[in-house]
């Protein structure tokens, strides 16, 4: 269990804290907690990758847990805000099926023994939807236009990575056959 390993988990375990303090009405800073912590998360999202990469401490869990923990935690933040009426619902299914069709194709892929890494429009795609998830939380109305824009760029480099991890690797659907 090392370094990179562990921020990953700490990362799962943070998300119910999140979810509490962005739904349910504790004090009257439960917003800027949330977003906080959501902060937190996402910057461990960063540095686990970045120190397995520097430290040659990638592990087989670590390639499994990173980008579903990456996956739990902005899913969770997304089905809250609609909840909460600050996003629709119709992005949200656009994002998580974006997920689910690309974990489907990885499985399927790793099955043939590839290895699908991700993508510089992956990346984007899961900076844009953090930026966006924390401008959603935080609300501020001087900044509904910004939030909007990050929000719409964030629902196109979704559709964007998923059509580029699509072409890239469309030999692994005809192996599978």
């Amino acid at each position: 269990m090392n370094l990179p390993n562990k921020l990953t988990i700490f990362r799962v375990i943070l998300i119910p804290f999140f979810i509490i303090f962005l739904l349910i009405p504790i004090t009257s800073y439960d917003k800027w907690i949330a977003l906080a912590i959501f902060i937190v998360a996402s910057l461990t999202d960063l540095l686990d990758g970045k120190i397995a990469r520097k430290y040659n401490l990638v592990t087989n869990f670590g390639k499994f847990m990173d980008p579903l923990a990456d996956k739990l935690l902005v899913c969770s933040a997304l089905i809250c805000l609609i909840e909460l009426n600050k996003i629709p619902s119709w992005m949200v299914i656009i994002i998580i099926a974006r997920e689910f069709i690309i974990s489907g194709f990885r499985l399927v892929a790793a099955d043939n023994g590839v290895v699908i890494a991700a993508s510089y429009w992956g990346k984007f795609k899961t900076t844009f939807q953090m930026v966006a998830v924390c401008l959603l939380i935080a609300d501020l109305e001087m900044l509904n236009v910004i939030t909007q824009i990050i929000l719409w760029i964030a629902v196109v480099l979704t559709v964007v990575s998923l059509i580029d991890y699509l072409i890239k690797n469309k030999n692994v659907m005809k192996e599978s056959k």
